[in-house]
């Protein structure tokens, strides 16, 4: 009998934790950090593929793959990139910052990138600041959500 109770009561201990655990990540969805502090951004984003200065090159592909220009993106192709961020759409505005990092590309029913990159920011208010994604982006959905899991400097938390 007395087994059996401390079997139960390891039981009870291990599901008050985990119920507890669960609250504290699953208030309004999110882990509990403490204020929220919210930073609007407004950059622009250029990945080159090809032409004369790309800012994006294929580092590794399926044996057989043809990169060409109708294929820049094949399925399972990862890529290495040191992309501009400028504060206009025209990639020759101002530079403002680069997305450095790798991505892979993932066809098996639609267009999916799973993709490191860190935003670093070279000028303004957020100069010397970077944020860090490691997410999933579905790039043919208008709206979509990557995950922020860093950042430096005045992204720090």
């Amino acid at each position: 009998m007395k087994k059996k109770m401390n079997g139960n009561l390891v039981v009870l201990i291990a599901v008050i934790l985990v119920s507890h655990s669960w609250m504290i990540t699953n208030i309004e969805g999110h882990a509990y950090l403490g204020k929220e502090k919210v930073t609007r951004l407004h950059f622009y984003f250029h990945d080159t593929l090809n032409g004369d200065h790309p800012t994006t090159v294929p580092v590794a592909y399926p044996i057989g793959t043809v990169i060409s220009p109708s294929n820049l993106a094949p399925s399972n192709a990862v890529y290495v990139a040191d992309d501009p961020l400028t504060d206009g759409p025209d990639p020759n505005s101002t530079v403002v910052g680069h997305a450095q990092g790798f991505y892979v590309f993932e066809r098996q029913d639609k267009v999916v990138l799973i993709f490191v990159m860190d935003i670093g920011f070279t000028s303004g208010e957020f100069n010397g600041s970077s944020i860090t994604l490691f997410s999933r982006n579905p790039v043919l959905e208008t709206d979509r959500e990557v995950a922020v899991v860093s950042g430096r400097e005045k992204f720090r938390s």
